[in-house]
């Protein structure tokens, strides 16, 4: 097989199910999203040879045409994959196509669909707190009379919440993207889906000073059920701005 010359998916994955090397075929995004195919759509798949393997499809890793990108890795490396980082996401949505390995391949995949509960409270505090210095900086900018920066403030923080909110689920955050896709199927406990989309697409758009207070009463409330209190706590008296008190916060 040429690797400069396109070839479809369905006879690629044929090739590869045929190579005793292979243990394992992934398709991740677009594809992997049930309703979320387009005419765009290509087919994303990590091709997971058994580690002491050699196989002629290694020369194929890297192979992209609007039909098929290719990721061609060993076992060691899909296991390693995403943990921590940004495939994460993708790879735990990921559809198994082959798994030679007794339901080892889907069990590595659902892996990186649960943060530990020691990588989930580590990354929620540090979110909750990226959260809180965008909100702050959003209030403070609104109340100095800086709209642009408090909305940029704003939308900046609306990032830091989802990453907060799925990390107290102990899930790994989804692209935008699949944002609605995932909570229509996958709903946060204790958080109304629907509500929270309007909320994250007002306050993304125009900073809704408001909201933002209503949004962070829910969050104090389960950030300190969580646990995580104490990164709070630390912001001191400039909690105030963030409840909607009338405290003048420090520079």
């Amino acid at each position: 097989m040429n690797p400069q010359q396109p070839f479809a998916y369905d006879g690629f994955v044929e090739r590869a199910t045929a190579d005793p090397a292979v243990v394992g075929l992934v398709l991740k995004g677009s594809r992997a999203h049930d309703g979320m195919v387009t005419r765009h759509s290509d087919h994303d798949l990590y091709v997971v040879v058994a580690d002491d393997a050699t196989t002629d499809l290694t020369r194929l890793s890297g192979h992209r045409t609007p039909e098929l990108d290719l990721v061609v890795v060993t076992l060691a490396e899909f296991r390693a994959a995403g943990m921590p980082g940004f495939e994460r996401y993708a790879l735990a949505r990921a559809q198994v196509v082959l798994d030679r390995l007794d339901g080892g391949i889907a069990q590595l995949i659902a892996e990186k669909g649960q943060l530990s509960a020691e990588e989930a409270f580590q990354e929620a505090g540090g979110w909750l707190d990226a959260y809180a210095n965008s909100l702050y900086r959003s209030l403070k900018n609104h109340r100095d009379g800086q709209a642009l920066a408090a909305r940029l403030d704003a939308a900046d923080s609306i990032r830091f919440l989802l990453e907060l909110l799925f990390a107290l689920d102990r899930r790994p955050r989804p692209y935008n993207k699949y944002l609605e896709w995932e909570l229509a199927r996958h709903p946060l406990p204790g958080w109304d889906t629907d509500a929270l989309l309007r909320a994250v697409d007002r306050v993304s758009a125009t900073g809704d000073i408001a909201l933002q207070r209503q949004l962070f009463a829910l969050v104090e409330v389960a950030a300190r059920a969580a646990g995580h209190g104490e990164v709070l706590d630390d912001w001191g008296a400039d909690l105030e701005l963030m409840r909607g008190g009338d405290s003048s916060p420090s520079e």
